[in-house]
Order: structure tokens, then C-alpha cells, then sequence
């Protein structure tokens, strides 16, 4: 399941993180990709610090707090994000995400918007799924989320700069269809709940949600 959420981060979040980046130290991103995405990766990458760890900690605060994200991806571990900036001829090819990154395993990848689109040009994220290509280049503060076994790429940058925060969660629930049909099942049930109250039927809804996350989480 592809999600896009906006609004994950307030607007003084991203002014933060924004104000961060402007006196953080950035190398090239080649140098943290895998041996196959590091023939296509090329861009700049915030190195480790304790203000980068700060950001980064605000970044994951948000993702794993917020409702939405947190329904779509059962999140059990949050990986990164790495935060990186796209200038003009940057690009990243397509590549899927590493399986294990620092030992953990990778089920759903995220790109969280940090620069305005009308100020750059290109930088789309572009997804391979069954249906064909998508593309994404969402407002600051914007999050997509993707299952990290999927092709993606980032479009070359023309003009401006591209800055955005890649990472990854380890989920609860390995399997993404069934993410996506707890997600589907929990919505459901509770607009059913919102629209009528404590019913049987919704007690019975709420009982098929809990017993499929027994029946398939791991903890």
C-alpha cells in the first residue's frame, strides 16, 4: 500500500529542521547505499551529529505518533531518517531499499517532504508498482509511505534544491497486504463507531481487528 499524509509535520517542524540543515555537514549519499544503489545514488547527505541526532529524533516522535501512519504501518522500530539535500544534476536511479539496515528489517520505507515544490524542479520520487509508475512531490511536512520491496527512483533535480528525509520502519506486521487489510478493517470500523456509536456490530468489528493483529503481529 502507497499512503501519502500531509501535514506530519507542523510547519515550525519543518522551519526547524530546515534552519538545522542550513548549518549541517553534508557529504555525498553514495557513501551509505548499498554496493547496487551506490552506482546511482547522487546526492548530499547530512553527516552524523548531535543536532542531526536531534532532528532525526523529531522526525521519528512524529511518524510514530501520528494516527494515520501509525495504523498503516504498525511501526515496531523506526529506522533513520537520512536527511538529504538534491541540487541541480542530483538524482538517485531506481534501486529497492536494503533489506537489513543496521541489522533491523525494512517492511516500510517513507519520504518526508522538507522544501517547497514550487521551488525546485524535477526531484519527483517515482514508484513502480503493479499499475505502473507514480510519482510524488508533496509539500513540506508531507510524508509517502511504500513497501520497501518496491523499485523506486528520484527524478534528476533541474533547478532549486530538493530536501527531503528518507527512512524506514520495521513493522509488527511483516506481510503488506496484511497491513493494508488491517488498516482497511480499522478505518471502517471506526467511522462505523464515529457515525453510529458502541454497537454490536462494532463490537464484533472491533474483535476481528484485534484477533487478525494477534493472529499476525510479531512482537
Amino acid at each position: 500500500m502507497i499512503l501519502t499524509v500531509p501535514d506530519v509535520l507542523s510547519a515550525a517542524d519543518v522551519a526547524a529542521l530546515r534552519n538545522g540543515l542550513a548549518s549541517a555537514d553534508f557529504a555525498p549519499g553514495a557513501a551509505t547505499a548499498g554496493w547496487a544503489a551506490r552506482q546511482v545514488k547522487a546526492n548530499l547527505q547530512a553527516s552524523d551529529s548531535p543536532e542531526v541526532e536531534a532532528m532525526r529524533a523529531l522526525v521519528q516522535q512524529r511518524v510514530i505518533e501520528h494516527p494515520v501512519l501509525a495504523l498503516a504501518t504498525r511501526p515496531k522500530t523506526l529506522i533513520g531518517p537520512l536527511f538529504a539535500r538534491y541540487q541541480p544534476g542530483h538524482t538517485y536511479g531506481t534501486h529497492v531499499d536494503d533489506a537489513l539496515i543496521g541489522g533491523m528489517r525494512t517492511d516500510v520505507s517513507f519520504t518526508l517532504f522538507l522544501a517547497d515544490p514550487a521551488t525546485y524542479d524535477g526531484g519527483e520520487l517515482v514508484i513502480d508498482t503493479p499499475s505502473g509508475e507514480e510519482a510524488f512531490k508533496l509539500p513540506p511536512g508531507s510524508v509517502v509511505t511504500y513497501p520497501a520491496t518496491t523499485l523506486h527512483r528520484v527524478e534528476p533535480v533541474s533547478r532549486g534544491e530538493r530536501v527531503a528525509a528518507a527512512g524506514w520502519i520495521r513493522s509488527h506486521v511483516r506481510d503488506a497486504a496484511q497491513r493494508e487489510l488491517l488498516f482497511d478493517l480499522e478505518t471502517a470500523r471506526r467511522r462505523l463507531f464515529d457515525r453510529e456509536g458502541k454497537t454490536a456490530e462494532a463490537d464484533l468489528l472491533a474483535k476481528c481487528a484485534a484477533n487478525l493483529l494477534r493472529m499476525w503481529c510479531e512482537d
